[in-house]
């Protein structure tokens, strides 16, 4: 039983073909393609307005260099959030459970910040490895430990998406499971069981729009040390 809850994180085959390209390119048909008319409906409107205000607050911070990135940060954000909130409903597959993807994710974007640093200012960019005023007997230790929080910066940003979303969907699994096993035996815990359950379906769809934005916030102030 205990491993009949990690079968929801395996990656779905179909006749010996995965689909995870498919659950990838699934939330892109969702989106509501833009018009050409002067006056758009509701839910063009509203999107626009979403990607908009997300913008306009995630490069307030960074340098005009920055802005570049404004359509591939926007572009990460809705298309995480989309893939967290599909995860939510039942019978479907979160690919943002898989620390393969994530990673896939942010080591390219974390390392493009890098070598942006590296290639317009290499002094100010190597200037985090030491801070200012260290004294010399630091200086190899700090190195070293500043080189490692480098490194980690992409291992921390692909298992922060992973383990909130799995521990998530874990939760919402072992409690509707209690739920249903309790309703012959004491259908009143089995109600407030339900009622946890519910609750935790609200606290999961937030988590999921938190942890999007949460992972391009950070790769945006990474990018804000080197642009």
């Amino acid at each position: 039983m205990a491993m009949s809850f990690f079968d929801q994180f395996m990656s779905p085959v179909y006749l010996g073909i995965p689909l995870m390209a498919l659950a990838l390119t699934l939330p892109w048909v969702l989106f509501p393609t833009p018009s050409a008319r002067w006056l758009n409906n509701r839910v063009l409107t509203l999107q626009g307005w979403f990607i908009n205000r997300f913008t306009q607050q995630l490069l307030l911070p960074l340098n005009p260099g920055g802005h570049k990135w404004a359509a591939l940060l926007a572009s990460l954000m809705v298309f995480l959030i989309s893939l967290n909130m599909l995860g939510l409903l039942p019978y479907t597959f979160t690919p943002t459970t898989q620390l393969s993807l994530n990673m896939g994710l942010a080591v390219p974007l974390w390392l493009a910040t890098v070598i942006i640093g590296m290639r317009n200012q290499p002094t100010h960019a190597l200037g985090h490895l030491l801070p200012e005023g260290t004294p010399p007997l630091l200086i190899p230790v700090l190195i070293i430990i500043e080189t490692i929080s480098l490194f980690i910066r992409p291992l921390a940003l692909g298992v922060r998406l992973t383990a909130n979303l799995t521990a998530g969907h874990l939760l919402i699994q072992l409690i509707a499971t209690a739920a249903f096993v309790l309703l012959p035996l004491m259908p009143t815990v089995a109600v407030l069981t339900a009622v946890v359950l519910f609750l935790l379906t609200l606290l999961e769809v937030a988590v999921a729009m938190i942890q999007a934005y949460v992972f391009v916030l950070l790769l945006s102030l990474y990018l804000q040390e080197n642009v």
